[in-house]
């Protein structure tokens, strides 16, 4: 917890004073509370001063989109800044089909030309699942050889509740908890590329022009990063980077509902942020 929300009780300080004892560290250390109050569903797990919290009894969820900062980390590490990827007319036909099935989506067309870092802006900001599947084979060979890639740097990274099953987060099969994806988002935000990328509100691509991040708290209350994730099987999850004067915290929230469940993850976050480092 923060310095400035930490107190020694009126009695004690009296009673130090009087004895001209000064109060040990572990005294001065009193909360004004024992610590957040954790969503009232789904998980969360945050990071502050290097220390890590979690809600109690983490278990393997579906993650959605969350699952992209995989994709991206594995991406920014394996394919060069001046790589370009060219849309061929499989990944054409590949988005008409998942635009049926209602996933998200971005609007490709054949012999379209992306940077690599265009192609992480539509993966991350729309989070659009058609580019994850695109790059994952770009990266690999195949999607399936590239969730093997996913899956060996969850178990490098420690992330020892976490199973992918694919690049984008769809199925509900890809699972993790909300400490498996802090110690994943921090190594991710070591990527200035990454950290720039998550922070941006919006981009240009070539054929879809502009696109806005699905994560409408950037640019408020100190939410510098952030990841939004949401399916049926998910509910609303969000990864992000929360800076307030000199704090900074790192969380994830999983498995929330009401509404709009982009909105329930983002609200869960807010909410989360507020208890941790006080309303902004």
């Amino acid at each position: 917890m923060p310095a400035s929300r930490l107190l020694v009780p009126p009695v004690l300080t009296a009673l130090l004073a009087l004895t001209g004892c000064a109060a040990p560290p572990s005294v001065l250390a009193v909360p004004h509370a024992a610590g957040p109050v954790w969503p009232a569903e789904g998980q969360a797990s945050y990071a502050l001063h290097g220390r890590v919290s979690s809600s109690p009894r983490q278990r393997p969820v579906p993650i959605a989109s969350v699952a992209k900062l995989m994709t991206a980390y594995l991406v920014v590490h394996r394919l060069a800044p001046s790589r370009t990827v060219v849309v061929r007319r499989a990944d054409v036909v590949d988005t008409a089909r998942r635009r049926t099935q209602g996933e998200s989506v971005v609007e490709v067309r054949e012999g379209e030309v992306l940077t690599r870092d265009q192609a992480l802006a539509a993966l991350l900001l729309p989070s659009a699942n058609n580019v994850a599947a695109l790059l994952a084979g770009r990266v690999a060979g195949s999607r399936s050889a590239f969730v093997r890639l996913m899956q060996g740097t969850a178990d490098e990274l420690g992330m020892t509740s976490t199973t992918y099953t694919d690049p984008s987060g769809y199925l509900p099969s890809t699972v993790s908890t909300a400490r498996d994806q802090l110690l994943l988002l921090r190594a991710v935000l070591r990527s200035p590329v990454l950290a720039r990328l998550l922070g941006a509100r919006s981009a240009v691509l070539p054929v879809v022009g502009r696109v806005a991040s699905t994560d409408t708290l950037l640019g408020r209350d100190g939410f510098v990063a952030g990841k939004t994730g949401s399916t049926s099987a998910a509910g609303g999850c969000l990864a992000f980077r929360v800076v307030r004067g000199r704090e900074v915290l790192d969380g994830v929230v999983l498995g929330q509902h009401g509404g709009r469940l982009v909105d329930a993850g983002l609200a869960a976050a807010q909410d989360l942020a507020d208890q941790v480092l006080g309303p902004a």
